[in-house]
């Protein structure tokens, strides 16, 4: 065998050698890489569970502050409920009592007037006729104006 031959012998099978190293390392990084998107796939599949079950968890104890500020304010509402009531209740009747106290005065006015006007005519025509003037007085001097 000449040199030549030899040389281009050894590079064939050195050819062969890294083809077979490439076809190797392709499978090996295939491989790696199948198992890290398995790896992250799995850890993302982890992460959404924890994800889950934190909210959950939130959400529980969300419910159970809500349930515990209910039942705390639950007294104090009903509580403010009826004095609300008890004020409405005392505020129609202090209103039914002023206006049957009213009532009663402007009746008291009318028979006093009443009774004033008989005892005494010609002083009350002589007043009306006075309080008439003055209000005639007074609309004439405010059209003036």
């Amino acid at each position: 065998m000449t040199h030549i031959e030899d040389s281009k012998k050894k590079i064939a099978e050195a050819a062969d050698a890294t083809k077979e190293a490439v076809k190797d390392a392709a499978a090996t990084a295939k491989a790696s890489a199948k198992e890290f998107v398995q790896d992250t796939e799995n850890s993302a599949q982890e992460a959404i569970h924890t994800t889950r079950e934190a909210a959950r968890n939130a959400f529980d104890q969300a419910q159970e502050g809500i349930r515990a500020v209910e039942k705390e304010l639950s007294p104090a509402i009903d509580d403010l409920t009826a004095r609300a009531q008890e004020f409405c209740h005392k505020s129609i009747n202090f209103c039914a009592e002023s206006s049957e106290r009213a009532r009663r005065q402007f009746q008291q006015a009318a028979e006093s007037t009443t009774r004033y006007v008989v005892e005494q005519p010609c002083k009350s025509m002589l007043m009306a006729a006075a309080a008439g003037a003055a209000v005639a007085a007074a609309f004439l001097m405010g059209r003036r104006r």
